[in-house]
């Protein structure tokens, strides 16, 4: 079977319904961040932070190439992932690529707890939210198929994955 890829940007829902969608459909969860930081032992702040986000996207771009060419996986793609056209070359190629989104308000609340994510680690979260949905936006619309999280549940939208894929 194809993979199922899901893009979108941190707080859409990528994790938690690519986990139950690969538990679902009994398919293989694969994260590319999980595997970066298994990759690189160390976690994506201090890849960041100590290498630069050039570094970390060129780690992520040969990652996104390797399990590209693996069949029957359920793909949770980091957040800005899309903005390498190979990446999405990549995911294209054995997959059928789904964008999760939400609106600001929505991702700001479900990240706000969170410490991990580098990019947000800023004074203004809610403005670097605005400015990345903007500038990402035009990567992001070049998935196949779209579902916005903030108005489904997590059972709603993988019903909404398996009716695309099928």
């Amino acid at each position: 079977m194809k993979n199922i890829v899901l893009v979108g940007f941190m707080g859409t829902g990528k994790t938690t319904i690519a986990t139950q969608l690969a538990n679902k459909l009994g398919m293989r969860y694969v994260s590319t961040d999980s595997l970066i930081e298994e990759r690189e032992k160390r976690t994506i702040n201090e890849i960041f932070t100590k290498s630069g986000e050039d570094y970390f996207r060129d780690v992520e771009s040969a990652v996104i190439g390797e399990i590209s060419r693996m069949d029957g996986q359920v793909i949770d793609a980091g957040g800005g992932a899309v903005i390498r056209e190979e990446n999405m070359a990549n995911f294209r190629s054995n997959g059928v690529v789904i964008c999760l989104t939400a609106d600001e308000q929505t991702i700001m609340e479900r990240t706000k707890k969170y410490k991990h994510r580098p990019l947000l680690n800023v004074e203004d979260p809610k403005l670097k939210i605005r400015s990345l949905l903007a500038k990402r936006a035009p990567f992001y619309a070049k998935a196949d198929h779209f579902i916005d999280t903030g108005k489904f549940t997590a059972r709603q939208v993988i019903e909404k994955i398996e009716g695309m894929v099928k």
